[in-house]
């Protein structure tokens, strides 16, 4: 380079030193492109990051409410099992009670009849009789003469469940207790058990009616009265009058509770003297 004209060193120096700015300005522009690109990447990665994040809290969401889903299915499962037994019971009991009721309805259509095959001979009053059953008086118990015949009434609450013919544990003694002064009182005399309702309605699969109730009731207080007394055959009859006739007003829940009731009807007939 000494040995070179200054020209024609600057020349040679010139071009060198223009091609080391535009690679520094080339260098420069592509470190920009770079770092522009880097954070569009760091830009892009924190988005897909949260992206991420957001995906994994549904994903969690979403088994949540699967599991509670599922537990939902299997409980629905677990009722329709319930639902289905307590049809199938169901089913059965009506079944039980649908013959139960035909059974009822047979037994008092056997009753009616031989009631009234006797009717004639038997229970029909005798005006020349009245006068000659003496009123006996029993505690608690309402005792009242009606024409010629005495009527014993035993409270239907002190004798059965509600709506039911099915005797309480304690009706018994009181059944008893009555039958064994109707007895001493008149050992003889046709009696009849008849079966009384109030005036609300029932309708139930066992009792389509107060007629079908109060025949049962007093078909369970003779069944009763037969297998603790030795009476006659003949002696004891069953009717079922419903709400046909209250003895008191059925506008007052007293009148209704009284109207409930099985009467034990003492004819001055006697078995024997037909």
């Amino acid at each position: 380079m000494r040995g070179l004209p200054k020209r024609f060193a600057i020349g040679l120096l010139l071009p060198m030193l223009v091609g080391c700015g535009q690679n520094a300005y080339t260098l420069h522009h592509q470190n920009q492109q770079l770092s522009q690109q880097h954070q569009t990447f760091a830009s892009q990665n924190s988005e897909l990051q949260n992206r991420a994040v957001t995906l994994d809290r549904d994903n969690q969401e979403l088994e949540a409410l699967l599991a509670q889903s599922r537990q939902q299915i299997q409980l629905l499962k677990d009722e329709l099992g319930a639902t289905r037994d307590q049809l199938r019971s169901t089913t059965q009991q009506l079944a039980a009670l649908h013959n139960e009721k035909q059974g009822l309805q047979k037994r008092t259509e056997a009753l009616t009849a031989s009631m009234q095959r006797r009717v004639g001979a038997t229970i029909t009053p005798n005006n020349s009789w009245v006068g000659e059953l003496s009123i006996i008086h029993l505690p608690g118990i309402e005792v009242r003469q009606d024409g010629d015949v005495i009527r014993i009434e035993l409270p239907g609450e002190k004798l059965f469940h509600p709506a039911t013919a099915t005797l309480l544990p304690t009706a018994g003694s009181m059944i008893d207790s009555v039958m064994a002064d109707v007895m001493r009182a008149y050992p003889d005399q046709i009696i009849g058990v008849e079966g009384h309702t109030d005036s609300d309605p029932i309708s139930t699969p066992q009792f389509p009616s107060n007629h079908f109730l109060a025949t049962a009731r007093a078909l369970a207080v003779q069944d009763h009265i037969v297998r603790r007394f030795p009476l006659d055959p003949q002696q004891l009859f069953v009717v079922g009058h419903g709400a046909n006739h209250p003895v008191v007003s059925n506008a007052t829940p007293a009148g209704k509770a009284r109207n409930r009731r099985v009467e034990l009807v003492v004819y001055p007939d006697q078995v024997g003297r037909r």
